[in-house]
């Protein structure tokens, strides 16, 4: 269902909006916020990651585990993506994730996410049609010496 939005209800909301919005403000002038957006964009990601790398380094070399560094470089990344993408929504959602203050929120949901646990994974079809469920749990530690 997520991907049946992400590629096909996305896109046309996208378009939908570039639409009203050459009706608004014309043609041309919404291919110039279009093509702004995604200069300035790529200006912005360039400066954010160049921060977000300058503090993995500073972790990896004090020994400690650069946890937030990585998530911030994925959603950077992220975000580059959708600010060169043309549209607007996607503009919003890049922009969001690119300026710290509201990066907070999408680094947060990927944290709590990936404490949870537990991570279901969908193995195949099962006999009857269906799908089989399986539950694997991360083990923490040092393994046991084998003898």
């Amino acid at each position: 269902m997520v991907l049946l939005f992400l590629f096909i209800a996305l896109p046309i909301i996208e378009l939908y909006s570039i639409v009203v919005m050459s009706r608004e403000i014309g043609f041309f002038n919404t291919l110039g916020v279009m093509f702004l957006v995604a200069v300035i964009g790529s200006w912005l990601v360039r400066r954010e990651g160049f921060k977000v790398w300058k503090r993995f380094n500073e972790s990896v070399a004090s020994g400690q585990v650069p946890a937030r560094e990585i998530i911030d470089g994925v959603l950077i990344l992220g975000a580059g993506a959708l600010l060169v993408t043309p549209g607007f929504f996607s503009d919003i959602f890049g922009l969001l994730m690119l300026f710290p203050a509201t990066r907070i929120m999408f680094r947060t949901y990927l944290l709590r996410r990936s404490k949870r646990g537990t991570i279901i994974f969908r193995t195949g079809r099962s006999p009857t049609g269906g799908y089989i469920d399986t539950e694997g749990t991360d083990i923490k530690g040092d393994l046991p010496e084998g003898d």
